[in-house]
């Protein structure tokens, strides 16, 4: 099935996966990680090179860790021009007093927040996921 932009359907269809373990954002004096670190994410900005990683890692190579966070990865397949979909769930998660960082790949959508508040993240979009009937009308 190609990407979905229709976001009654991305919603019904997000089956938030909460992944194992705890991950940091770091940040990088290099515009490389250093050797052998399991990376998430990579994004090279003016500014420094921001990692995501694995806690442990982060803490075993000396980083510092500025985000402890959970990883959820959302099932949905969106298409990366659909317009509202991660704006509703960022939404849903304010309402409920849950910051998120949200990554965009190619096959799919993934959330960073706090550590501690994963479980209560994929509660709150369950809920959003089971209140969303479909296809947009």
């Amino acid at each position: 099935m190609p990407p979905q932009t229709d976001l009654g359907r991305l919603l019904a269809s997000i089956e938030p996966r909460l992944q194992e373990g705890a991950y940091a954002f770091c940040s990088l004096s290099t515009p490389e990680a250093p050797a052998g670190l399991a990376v998430r994410l990579l994004f090279r900005e003016p500014e420094g090179t921001t990692v995501i990683v694995s806690l442990d890692e982060a803490r075993s190579v000396g980083l510092t860790a500025q985000f402890p966070c959970q990883w959820i990865v959302l099932a949905a397949e969106s298409d990366l021009g659909a317009v509202g979909f991660l704006a509703a769930i960022t939404t849903r998660l304010a309402e409920a007093g849950i910051s998120a960082n949200a990554v965009s790949a190619v096959h799919h959508d993934h959330l960073f927040v706090p550590l501690g508040q994963g479980e209560q993240a994929v509660a709150v979009l369950r809920d959003l996921q089971s209140a969303t009937t479909g296809p947009t009308r």
